[in-house]
């Protein structure tokens, strides 16, 4: 007796999907120089440049202000930074930090009336993410901007010095980066720096990353420390800017005030925020994508005064797989009044292609298609910024919808038309036919 294929489709064990292979992330080929020499974390020229500009803010014993973004590389370059201006000798009254407002950034007037307000003589910004705009404040001063967001070389506040690391494969976080400036300043920097540059590397590159060249060896750092008690700092110190509150202060504060990654994994302030966001973040996870019309853009919308949408996108660019699928993008309309904050990861299915997806040139393109040709005008100045694999923005919601609607959300792409000729021929095996066939090959005896 045969099985029927309902039964035998049940009894097979239904085979899972190769999860795609993704390069180790420092085996990025690197840019070289004339002798062939890796130009890495940075061109030598500007590390240089802001080693000088370190040395020159210590000589001159004026008042100095660190302006670090919000996050766990951002805060850690911020502290690796003081930490180097305290040990060459700078007054710790001369030093500040100036941090954003919620949904603010370094370039609003507001922003620069409030970093005015310190009348700082030296100036560092980092992890800020960059653009070509007017001075850092109008008062005269001297800029340094460490960074590692994709930049052309206008990209920076006029006037200001600059050291990035966006054209240097393996792209480095902004903490390596003032990390290996640093080191060269002070000998007591690696030791009492190393736990904050691997934390804030594994904030914004994941705790995966294999030190390995042109990496330096931390093999030492985590000994000390393990592993375990790094990570779980990196994502205490990333939840207070999380919060519906957005508390970097105080995030800001323990990891200034720490020696150790382990003095931050007993702060109440900073458990109770990492709850918060854990809550918030299972909630978000939940939504149902909905897909370009072409497949290539995956489409989450959520509502939340938290700052998950980052968070949810990267969960979400972990598990969707497709050989379409190019863009995860999560729209969270709660967080600022009036705007889309948005966050956009390459999804691990396509983190191999040839050539790499670049998010930025995809949402660019997505919107130079639009029928009204001021709308990449209209999305401003915060669309479309970051790193390649990693971008977003902050738009009106009116333009986010004008932008989606280019995407022709939920329509499936028009499957093509069968012609009457080509109908005939599929049904030319009919079962009229086929009975016909089995009493004509019948023989008389049956």
């Amino acid at each position: 007796m045969k099985r029927s294929a309902s039964a035998t489709a049940k009894g097979t064990p239904k085979t899972k999907r190769p999860r795609p292979e993704v390069p180790e992330y420092h085996l990025t080929p690197s840019q070289r120089d004339e002798s062939g020499g890796i130009i890495w974390p940075a061109p030598k020229s500007q590390i240089e440049n802001a080693r000088s500009f370190i040395l020159e803010c210590v000589a001159a014993k004026q008042r100095t202000l660190i302006i670090p973004d919000k996050d766990a590389d951002g805060l850690t370059s911020g502290a690796i930074l003081q930490k180097t201006l305290l040990l060459l000798g700078l007054d710790a009254d001369l030093i500040s930090a100036h941090l954003l407002q919620k949904g603010s950034n370094v370039h609003n007037e507001d922003e620069r009336n409030a970093i005015a307000a310190h009348q700082p003589a030296y100036i560092f910004v980092l992890d800020q993410g960059s653009r070509k705009s007017p001075p850092v404040i109008d008062a005269p001063h001297r800029a340094l901007v460490i960074d590692h967001h994709w930049a052309l070389d206008d990209d920076f506040p006029k006037g200001a010095e600059y050291v990035t690391a966006c054209s240097s494969p393996p792209v480095a976080t902004s903490s390596l980066l003032t990390y290996h400036i640093c080191t060269a300043l002070h000998e007591e920097v690696e030791k009492t720096c190393d736990w904050l540059c691997v934390m804030g590397t594994h904030g914004d590159l994941g705790n995966t990353l294999k030190w390995e060249p042109p990496f330096p060896d931390m093999k030492a750092t985590f000994k000390t420390y393990t592993k375990k008690a790094l990570n779980e700092a990196v994502s205490l110190i990333n939840a207070p800017r999380r919060t519906s509150s957005y508390d970097v202060p105080a995030a800001w504060a323990a990891l200034t005030a720490a020696a150790t990654p382990s003095q931050l994994l007993k702060n109440d302030k900073l458990l109770s925020a990492r709850a918060e966001v854990n809550a918030e973040v299972e909630r978000c996870t939940h939504t149902a994508p909905k897909f370009s019309s072409d497949a290539k853009i995956a489409v989450f919308r959520i509502n939340s005064a938290a700052q998950v949408h980052p968070v949810v996108a990267t969960r979400w660019a972990g598990h969707l797989q497709s050989a379409k699928l190019e863009v995860v993008l999560v729209a969270n309309e709660g967080y600022l009044p009036g705007m889309v904050n948005f966050s956009c990861r390459v999804p691990r299915s396509a983190r191999a292609r040839n050539p790499p997806v670049n998010i930025i040139e995809v949402l660019q393109g997505i919107a130079d298609k639009a029928p009204n040709p001021t709308l990449r005008e209209r999305l401003g100045q915060s669309f479309a910024r970051g790193h390649k694999e990693a971008s977003g923005g902050i738009v009106p919601k009116a333009e986010f919808e004008e932008f989606l609607d280019i995407l022709e959300i939920g329509k499936k792409p028009d499957s093509p038309k069968k012609s009457k000729k080509d109908a005939g021929a599929a049904q030319s095996n009919t079962l009229m036919k086929y009975f016909d066939k089995q009493s004509t090959s019948k023989t008389p005896s049956d």
